[in-house]
């Protein structure tokens, strides 16, 4: 059985001070090997290391029953070696652990009685935990903030107000891995209190009234990963905001919205979806997003044009839906944005689809920011596909109708 530590590599460390001040590392003393360092240095300035010193067994009560396991490991790993299996994918059979960085709160359980992640948790001596327990979800939110351009599912037509159109918030924790993150301070930091859904609802809720908007917004991270969390979420604006100028905006990667998963969202509320599409191409999909599992990436990618034109066909009339796609010469050609453009409008030509300007970013800061003629252009070439609504974002803000 082998273990491994993470450590810094003084030679590639910019000092940025990122898992200093984002992460809660559950090891300052003792690396456990969860690899949040790992995952979220812009520097990529952690190395993992094997670590062979040797290891005291403790004992930790799962359900009641006592098992012995190596000390200065996560609950993940002890599970591991216990015999569970773990997936990225909402499961029956497997534990679900989708953004492995703490943020999340999607694979919690009972920890002598308290929430605690099993991606991030430390092993200790006599500690019970509890599966399948029930207890009020919770999720690491942060960036409540006013907006006055909004996200993907905003409408085209309120974005050149001037003014502020929306609030939102941002989950923490991602099921992806993009080197090229435009949110990476979000998608890995995870040294916050977490927020029941009733919580961050509130918040949300008293910022509305403050800059007196109509829409309220959750984006990330990716939001989706927590199920039960976002739900209720949902539920607690909706019975906070009982008007019907009201807008609840859920934007999100859409890797993981099953039929189900979409129909259980809208009967709690949400009013405008914004759906990122990552690509065409699987291997294109997986350039951008990180995902090095082609058979996960693969579910991931047609899983979002799946929800797409679920939306569209069962909730157009309900429900507003934007599509976004992350544009950067560096991975994507004429040739698979042209043929992204064709689907969609296979799908329906009047929807409306939003192209990011995907700039330098994280761990891919080698590519350059498209420039605003390079938007444009690739504007005019989702266009000549048959869409009859596209937006451009720019540095300059938006070219759209």
């Amino acid at each position: 059985m082998s273990f491994y530590k993470c450590i810094i590599d003084y030679d590639k460390c910019k000092g940025c001070g990122f898992c200093t001040w984002y992460i809660d590392c559950p090891g300052r003393d003792e690396c456990v090997d969860c690899q949040v360092c790992l995952l979220g240095c812009p520097n990529e300035a952690i190395i993992r290391i094997e670590d062979d010193r040797p290891r005291r067994y403790v004992k930790i009560y799962v359900n009641g029953e006592g098992y012995e396991v190596p000390e200065r490991i996560t609950l993940k790993r002890a599970f591991q070696i216990i015999g569970f299996t773990f997936s990225k994918i909402p499961s029956d059979r497997d534990i679900y652990t989708p953004c492995e960085t703490g943020g999340c709160y999607a694979c919690a359980v009972l920890v002598d009685g308290v929430p605690r992640q099993l991606c991030t948790t430390p092993i200790r001596n006599g500690m019970k935990i509890e599966l399948n327990a029930d207890f009020e979800p919770l999720r690491i939110v942060s960036g409540f903030t006013p907006h006055p351009v909004g996200g993907v599912g905003t409408p085209w037509y309120l974005k050149k107000r001037g003014r502020y159109i929306e609030v939102a918030c941002f989950a923490h924790g991602c099921n992806f891995r993009c080197p090229q993150c435009q949110n990476w301070t979000i998608t890995y930091g995870n040294n916050l209190n977490p927020l029941t859904p009733k919580e961050a609802a509130e918040e949300l809720t008293a910022l509305r009234r403050l800059y007196g908007v109509d829409r309220m917004a959750i984006s990330g991270g990716e939001p989706t990963l927590n199920r039960r969390w976002l739900i209720k979420f949902f539920k607690w604006l909706k019975r906070l905001n009982k008007d019907e100028k009201a807008r609840l905006h859920l934007d999100t990667n859409t890797s993981l919205l099953t039929k189900d998963y979409i129909d259980e969202l809208i009967e709690s509320g949400v009013t405008d979806i914004g759906a990122d599409l990552k690509a065409f191409k699987i291997e294109t999909f997986m350039t951008v997003t990180g995902v090095k599992n082609k058979s996960l990436a693969e579910y991931y990618l047609k899983n979002a044009w799946n929800a797409i034109k679920y939306i569209i066909d069962e909730y157009k009339e309900k429900v507003f839906l934007g599509v976004g796609i992350p544009y950067n010469p560096a991975w994507m050609t004429d040739d698979e944005l042209f043929s992204i453009g064709r689907k969609l409008v296979d799908i329906d030509s009047e929807i409306q689809v939003c192209l990011l300007d995907y700039r330098p970013e994280f761990r891919r800061r080698n590519i350059k920011w498209p420039s605003y003629f390079e938007m444009k252009k690739a504007r005019k070439l989702l266009e000549d596909t048959g869409l009859k609504l596209v937006i451009a974002q720019t540095r300059f803000g938006h070219i759209g109708p």
